[in-house]
């Protein structure tokens, strides 16, 4: 073969497809939606006099929505491949988000936009991608869905920053707007252009794909692992992510070091994907994986007593390392248990998981707020539980053989 058609290479066609899938992921759900949600959620309540629970729910219910879409969007996905499925899921994602200029004082209008956000959610995000990256590696596709996974990272970097400079220039209903643009005027043609799955041929036939059907898949102890660590670190990480900057903000940081303390989030989780997605091709990768919970777990327990911004910035940046590195293990393991014959049905149910916990995580927070005036003993129960994830994930087997024959 030709330098170019080996992984090996960065002329290789599947890191095009990883790159641009970043680029999708970079404006999808599960970055500009979940980093922007907490610096929306102070001055959408003031306005509206509604409770800081009140608000979250609405979170809850896009999560709630996305548990019950994600294993349709899975088998759509397996059926029809990806850019079917991404394009009319993108497209509805970023009207909807320009929506949220219109909201008004009756607080069912906001859990019908993100009932909407939570229905094509997972169409716009890594589950959507994953498929189409794996489907180009075998030997580098633990680095290649790292480049995937750092299109959400990057972006939960560099949203709360932009959304709490838009917010403060043009109000929140501006910033929704121009928010929503960006999705429909960027993700949009970059996926059209250049996400696509490989051929899979050899000698000019093409391959059929392996790996294990759903029911094969739901029967299988590492499957029910992978669903019970997602669902524990769930809980901690969206309950930090939604109320990280009202956290801060109650404890004397100004909302500028809340959205920071995000970005900072954001920037620990593009490392914590990179060194996961290195380490992947390296090492055995339920290891890895403790490794990194095991941080976010420490990360959340910091958190609970961080009063100053400092404080705040090392709790999010280490729950970020492990978020990130969380996010793209997790594909990498149902593919190498699984093959890919119904990896998106199979890791859209693993999100049925993470997003009920999602929603849950969220809107506890929001109770122990307004019930104590305090996070501190919820994180603290949040860490212990996250530490919990880290140590299931030393209770996987050894993951299956797989032909090596992406190029």
């Amino acid at each position: 073969m030709s330098g170019s058609s080996t992984e090996d290479s960065w002329r290789y066609p599947g890191w095009k497809v990883a790159a641009a899938s970043a680029a999708g992921v970079f404006v999808s759900f599960s970055s500009l939606l979940v980093f922007t949600f907490g610096i929306f959620l102070k001055p959408v309540a003031e306005e509206f006099g509604w409770s800081r629970e009140a608000v979250s729910l609405a979170f809850g219910v896009a999560a709630l929505s996305v548990a019950a879409c994600s294993p349709g969007l899975g088998w759509l996905l397996d059926r029809f491949g990806p850019k079917r499925v991404i394009l009319p899921c993108m497209a509805v994602f970023g009207c909807t988000f320009a929506s949220l200029s219109l909201l008004g004082p009756r607080i069912w209008q906001l859990y019908a936009t993100f009932l909407v956000f939570g229905m094509v959610g997972n169409g716009t995000a890594q589950l959507a991608y994953s498929r189409a990256v794996s489907s180009w590696f075998v030997r580098r596709r633990g680095f290649a869905l790292a480049v995937l996974m750092t299109g959400s990272a990057v972006g939960a970097m560099i949203w709360p920053a932009v959304a709490q400079a838009l917010i403060g220039r043009f109000g929140w209903r501006g910033a929704s707007v121009l928010l929503g643009a960006i999705v429909l005027g960027f993700g949009l043609p970059v996926v059209a252009s250049f996400v696509r799955e490989s051929p899979r041929t050899r000698h000019g036939v093409r391959l059929p794909v392996t790996g294990s059907s759903v029911v094969e898949g739901l029967r299988s102890r590492p499957f029910w692992i992978l669903i019970a660590v997602l669902f524990l670190t769930s809980l901690g990480q969206n309950g930090a992510i939604i109320h990280l900057s009202s956290l801060l903000t109650d404890r004397g940081v100004s909302a500028r070091g809340g959205a920071l303390a995000l970005s900072a989030m954001g920037g620990a989780a593009v490392l914590g994907r990179l060194l996961a997605g290195r380490l992947l091709d390296l090492y055995f990768a339920p290891r890895v994986a403790f490794c990194l919970l095991g941080l976010a777990a420490l990360g959340a327990f910091i958190l609970s007593s961080a009063h100053s911004l400092i404080a705040g910035a090392v709790a999010a940046s280490l729950i970020g390392v492990g978020m990130g590195g969380e996010a793209g293990i997790t594909p990498y393991l149902l593919s190498r248990y699984f093959g890919l014959r119904s990896f998106s049905a199979l890791y859209g149910l693993t999100w049925t998981a993470y997003a009920i916990a999602g929603a849950i995580g969220p809107v506890l927070m929001g109770r122990a707020f307004d019930a104590t005036g305090s996070y501190t003993l919820f994180l603290t129960w949040l860490a212990a539980l996250m530490l919990l994830a880290a140590s299931l994930m030393l209770f996987l087997p050894a993951y299956r053989d797989e032909p090596r024959e992406a190029q």
